[in-house]
């Protein structure tokens, strides 16, 4: 009988985009991804522990599903991803229900963990402390029509004291050039418009394999693939983000006017604590430099209120570079202690009830900021890529929803004599902004152009791209000739 699952992913884009690799395993596996009204045979859940609530939130949502399990004969529960790597057994301790916990070096080891927990009737932990096959060797069932994720690296060599990632992914492994741009063309191939390209720190790509230049080159060589339209990446490091890549952002067509740069704190004693290796005016002079090459760029950033020993004086610094770095949003959290990292065992925690003020200050004036960089777009007319909706309100307006070139987004309606047939995500239209709110923008007039797309077509049709591992192990640039089939057994190099 065919069996069914489901995967319920939590964190970031590369959990995200390991979901997608989880599904493509299971699927070669011979499972069939679960209907949304029908008791899936096999739940996998795909964690993450930088949150402080996220143990909290993983044990909830496994004891809510110990009496689902109970009643659905030979269903199997599995737990993968970073709290998976950081609790280990500790998980089947605490919830014996569960019957595979697998880390984030193995995750291509899911589908022959759960036939070996069925044959033996018991539990299966399997937990590596190395990478053993680089993702994108694996198959993948993406979520997307019009857009994928393309890791270029994974693991971080950095050392920051608030951050649990680099024990939990490892030191940095970079994919070859050839096998980047190989599943970029797949991608392609498959009626794909976008792409992000994913790592713990993209512009240290090619440290591996001795090309510091290599992060560059490859969004150059990003802008010869026909048929992308756009190409994306997160996230950078302010230490290691140099003018080659900002040129080639400039001079690369498809390369999006967009850049996400982690701030995490604008006082330099912070930094400093936060072993971030940069400081305000260095980080503030990247921002210049990228304005000056690219004047429409969006620029967006990361933020932590209340790093230990964080005085009201630094968090005033902070306020400061948020000022001067007009950025056009920021993703704003407060800090909590995550047991193993540095930071945790700091002296001097700030208070919760100073934390949350802090916080609330800043969230108010990046508001400010981010109305103002928006109503400078009133009146410009805008490229959307249109997507599945992500408006609350989208229903009740009858508007839809895409992403502008730099990344903003976009409710408009579909309205217009320009109009052909039915607007669907994946396909492309240009509107003009009428209305700037602090985290979206509003385009109710008549479309000015509507591009329908492959991307489209396969959205209409239910079809999603399926793509095969890409291991070609060459670090040149560009896909070779006689480039081999891809296999799912050979390792990255």
């Amino acid at each position: 009988m065919t069996r069914s699952y489901e995967v319920r992913t939590y964190g970031c884009q590369m959990n995200v985009h390991d979901s997608e690799r989880l599904a493509g395993l299971l699927e070669d596996a011979g499972y069939v991804r679960a209907s949304d009204d029908a008791t899936p045979d096999v739940v996998v859940f795909n964690t993450c522990a930088v949150r402080e609530n996220a143990d909290n939130r993983l044990y909830g949502n496994l004891g809510h599903l110990r009496p689902v399990k109970a009643g659905h004969p030979g269903m199997q529960i599995a737990v993968g991803g970073c709290l998976a790597q950081k609790d280990r057994s500790e998980i089947v301790k605490r919830a014996p229900w569960v019957d595979v916990v697998f880390g984030t070096h193995n995750i291509g080891s899911l589908p022959a963990l759960l036939d070996r927990s069925r044959h033996n009737d018991e539990a299966e932990v399997e937990i590596l402390e190395a990478l053993d096959v680089f993702p994108s060797t694996l198959p993948a069932r993406r979520d997307s029509a019009h857009s994928g994720w393309v890791s270029i690296s994974v693991g971080c060599n950095n050392t920051c004291t608030f951050c649990i990632v680099p024990s939990l992914r490892g030191k940095e492994r970079d994919r070859r050039p050839g096998e980047v741009l190989a599943e970029v063309e797949a991608l392609v191939a498959e009626g794909v418009l976008e792409v992000t390209l994913l790592g713990q720190n993209v512009n240290s790509y090619g440290v591996e394999f001795g090309d510091r230049l290599a992060f560059g080159k490859l969004l150059r060589a990003c802008g010869g693939i026909e048929g992308l339209e756009r190409v994306r990446f997160t996230s950078p490091h302010p230490r290691d983000f140099t003018d080659d890549v900002i040129a080639a952002m400039a001079a690369t067509d498809n390369v999006c006017h967009q850049l996400h740069m982690p701030l995490q704190s604008g006082s330099d004693r912070v930094l400093k604590a936060m072993r971030r290796s940069y400081r305000s005016e260095r980080y503030l002079g990247i921002l210049d430099r990228v304005r000056a090459a690219m004047p429409d760029a969006a620029i967006t950033t990361d933020i932590i209120v209340g790093f230990p020993g964080e005085t009201e004086e630094d968090f005033a610094a902070t306020l400061d570079v948020v000022r001067r770095a007009r950025f056009s949003s920021a993703f704003t959290f407060q800090y909590s202690p995550r047991p193993g990292t540095p930071a945790a065992e700091l002296d001097e925690q700030v208070p919760k009830a100073v934390v949350q003020e802090r916080y609330d200050r800043l969230i108010a004036v990046q508001e400010e900021m981010s109305w103002a960089a928006n109503k400078e777009l009133l009146g410009r007319t805008v490229e959307v890529l249109v997507a599945q909706s992500e408006g609350r309100k989208d229903g009740a307006t009858r508007r839809l929803t895409g992403r502008a070139r730099d990344g903003r987004l976009v409710h408009f309606a579909p309205v217009g004599p320009e109009i052909v047939g039915e607007v669907r995500p994946g396909d492309v239209v240009t509107t003009r902004v009428d209305y700037a709110a602090p985290h979206h923008l509003v385009a109710d007039g008549a479309v000015l152009s509507h591009r329908r797309t492959r991307a489209g077509d396969n959205w209409e049709a239910g079809v999603r791209p399926q793509t095969r591992g890409v291991s070609l192990g060459l670090p040149s640039f560009g896909v070779p000739a006689d480039q081999a089939p891809a296999g799912d057994g050979c390792r990255a190099g």
